[in-house]
């Protein structure tokens, strides 16, 4: 398996490779090169220009603090899934890095280059979409902020324009009474996520349910919101029962892929699954 001829640049400054974009229409970012290399090897892709911004500096990194933390678009998976920091304000996003393919995949993958590819089957997107993240963008304009849930357009598509190059992920600052986690379904062989579902939870005074947000990757083409269980938890006491019924309405409107791993309806129910174990897990780490 031979990719396409193409041409291969590698800038050592953002600028620099905003330019390039700016100059080749048709070319593509490299950064981990996980998700692209295999596609261009099975010529499912044929990019003309390869711009790889392996060698940008202040792209890697994670700051965390009372603002909240900050991941650079080049941070890999294991980077991020090791992080004391990071596991103690965000537990959600630790958990889904530990559990993308296998070491090497972790070792290499970046988050930048994930978020990117905006791939259906990707954990990350369902935690971007549960705790509000927010992606920086930079292009031939400047920097611009785009949130999580209108990062994620379509199968494999992103807000990103073609001479923007993701720099940055901006999770918000840990909030009192409040708990995350993610949790999944996995392919048995490549390990990407047939069903995920990230819950983010905030309870009031009286340990009610104050604030609710769940996102959910695999099982549709793009990652989205449970936008009815939501609602159906908030002002509620979390108990087994409120949480199975608001569960239960997790794949409500959801047009679930049917393909070769899963049925529609088999994902549909792995979504009310999961959703259920999430929130749970959530629940015990805001209490």
């Amino acid at each position: 398996m031979f990719p396409a001829k193409f041409e291969y640049y590698a800038p050592t400054t953002v600028n620099q490779a905003v330019a390039l974009l700016k100059k080749h229409r048709d070319a593509k970012v490299l950064a981990g090169g996980h998700s692209l290399l295999p596609t261009m090897k099975l010529r499912l892709a044929q990019p003309p220009v390869l711009v790889d911004i392996g060698k940008v500096k202040g792209l890697a990194g994670i700051k965390v603090a009372k603002g909240g933390a900050t991941i650079g678009a080049l941070t890999t998976h294991a980077t991020i899934a090791a992080s004391k920091d990071l596991r103690k304000q965000c537990p959600a996003i630790t958990e889904a890095a530990a559990l993308i393919g296998d070491m090497q995949v972790r070792n290499r993958g970046t988050i930048g280059g994930s978020l990117s590819h905006a791939d259906p089957a990707a954990d990350y997107p369902a935690v971007m979409i549960a705790l509000g993240a927010e992606m920086k963008a930079v292009g031939p304009k400047g920097a611009r902020t785009i949130n999580a849930s209108h990062f994620f357009k379509s199968l494999m598509t992103t807000a990103l324009k073609p001479s923007e190059v993701l720099t940055e992920v901006r999770l918000p600052p840990h909030q009192p009474n409040s708990g995350c986690a993610y949790v999944k379904f996995p392919n048995p062989a490549s390990r990407f996520a047939v069903a995920g579902v990230c819950a983010w939870i905030a309870l009031d005074a009286k340990g009610r349910c104050a604030k609710a947000s769940i996102g959910i990757t695999g099982a549709c083409a793009t990652a989205t919101r449970a936008s009815k269980t939501e609602a159906a938890l908030r002002g509620k006491e979390l108990n087994e029962e409120t949480i199975a019924a608001a569960a239960a309405q997790a794949a409500d409107g959801l047009d679930c892929l049917s393909d070769i791993h899963a049925s529609a309806e088999y994902r549909a129910h792995l979504v009310t699954v999961l959703t259920a174990r999430a929130i749970q897990q959530a629940v015990a780490r805001a209490k």
